[in-house]
């Protein structure tokens, strides 16, 4: 009998939860998509969607000790 692997599926978050994790509305993320800032997302159909693992490395990509760029 031939085993079949199992490759974890990745968590992929709706436009809301996304905006919800980050204390955002959806309409900042939404503008962000336009102007192509804010984080990475996926496109199935016309469904957005955001990978938990990829928006918590661009949340903690986003820290600063200062306001200069």
């Amino acid at each position: 009998m031939m085993q079949v692997t199992r490759i974890p599926m990745r968590r992929l978050l709706t436009e809301r939860e996304a905006a919800t994790e980050l204390s955002l509305s959806i309409r900042t993320l939404q503008q962000w998509r336009v102007r192509g800032v804010g984080p990475s997302f996926l496109k199935l159909g016309r469904a957005v969607r955001y990978d938990a693992d990829t928006l918590e490395a661009w949340l903690a990509d986003q820290s600063r000790t200062n306001t200069v760029a």
